[in-house]
């Protein structure tokens, strides 16, 4: 990893505290709630700023809240994962800094996709994927045209299941996290 990438020893730990509570409770109730999203901004950048004075600490927070922030939204606009997942990469971002966040998305992609992948097969739905991907790609995410699923059925055909993304975020998160020591 790049010294620029250095994190200061607080840092790691807040970060792995607050993703491994939301994949807990992401698991248990399939979703991540503001409190822990929004008290995790709220408590990094009095953090960032304490460790690295206020104009670089606030500068920081906000290139990784926004870094984080700006991987995972075209997901939510696609309805591919729900707000509490892009909530959660911001903190992680608002923590880890730009350049770790960027990481964290990238490894948290790889990661996700492959158990989205596996699940979507082991639960028969692959040929659902295909459509709904074709979907997205030809109909700009639009789920309300003309499409393979019958209008009845409405929008829970179309999905091909759900995950508990925050264990993906957890995950790469705490391998980016490791990775850099």
């Amino acid at each position: 990893m790049a010294s620029e990438l250095a994190l200061p020893p607080l840092i790691g730990p807040c970060a792995i505290v607050l993703v491994l509570a939301a994949a807990a409770l992401d698991l248990k109730s399939r979703r991540i709630p503001n409190w822990l999203t929004l008290g995790a901004w709220v408590l990094a950048l009095p953090l960032q700023m304490t460790l690295h004075g206020p104009a670089h600490g606030a500068l920081g927070w906000t290139s990784g809240w926004l870094t984080g922030f700006a991987c995972f939204l075209p997901f939510y606009l696609l309805r591919g994962m729900a707000a509490g997942d892009v909530k959660l990469m911001a903190a992680v971002g608002a923590l880890l800094g730009a350049g770790m966040a960027f990481e964290v998305a990238l490894l948290t992609f790889v990661l996700g996709g492959v158990w989205a992948l596996a699940m979507t097969i082991r639960r028969g739905r692959l040929a659902r994927l295909r459509g709904n991907l074709q979907f997205m790609l030809f109909n700009r995410g639009r789920m309300d045209g003309e499409q393979e699923v019958d209008a009845n059925d409405g929008p829970s055909a179309w999905s091909v299941g759900t995950l508990p993304y925050g264990a993906a975020i957890a995950a790469g998160t705490i391998g980016v996290l490791f990775a850099s020591v």
